[in-house]
């Protein structure tokens, strides 16, 4: 079992998105070291093998674009739950060529494909951490894409994602420095949650 291995197999996958950040890495594996940071402080019991989920949050997500799905709300969703089945299938291969045990690996691809969200302690953390990371890193980018949404929707969008944290995790959220603008939309969505 080499969780060392499995781990440089997951950023080697990551390695491959065209996207990149400022200073030049591949975003998601930008994202996938904000993921693993997050579920370190988000989860009870941050196990190696839970990290090395978080590691896959995104794995390959840029493989299948947007684009290559209905516009909508509707095939939106369906965009997002092929997401997750890929994500998970493509983890646990990665995990058993690594050698990480199959009990694990299966595991680990329940977490990833958001099976038993609220009720498995691994599939929370990791829906956790993905919260965490969006307020922290990418609610300002998001707002700043969609600023023809009225306030009302951005509300919306935040309340659900306080709804889908434990309270653990909100805590954690509650520590995020905000923008004012952004602040006040948390505090607004937190207030009608």
């Amino acid at each position: 079992m080499s969780y060392v291995q499995a781990r440089t197999l997951i950023d080697a996958a990551h390695a491959g998105d065209p996207k990149q950040t400022a200073d030049g890495r591949p975003a998601e594996l930008v994202y996938a070291d904000h993921m693993e940071a997050w579920v370190a402080r988000a989860a009870e019991t941050p196990t190696e093998i839970l990290r090395l989920a978080a590691r896959c949050q995104h794995l390959e997500r840029w493989s299948v674009p947007r684009t290559t799905f209905p516009d909508g709300k509707a095939g939106y969703l369906k965009w997002r739950q092929s997401l997750y089945r890929k994500q998970a299938d493509r983890a646990r291969e990665l995990l058993l060529q690594a050698g990480v045990p199959a009990a694990e690996a299966d595991e680990v691809a329940v977490w990833v494909s958001k099976t038993a969200l609220k009720t498995n302690p691994g599939t929370q953390a990791l829906e956790d951490a993905a919260c965490l990371v969006f307020l922290e890193n990418e609610i300002e980018a998001f707002a700043a894409q969609h600023a023809d949404y009225p306030r009302e929707k951005f509300v919306e969008i935040i309340r659900k994602t306080w709804k889908k944290m434990s309270p653990r995790a909100q805590g954690l959220a509650a520590s995020i420095p905000l923008s004012p603008a952004i602040g006040a939309l948390v505090t607004e969505a937190v207030a009608g949650a």
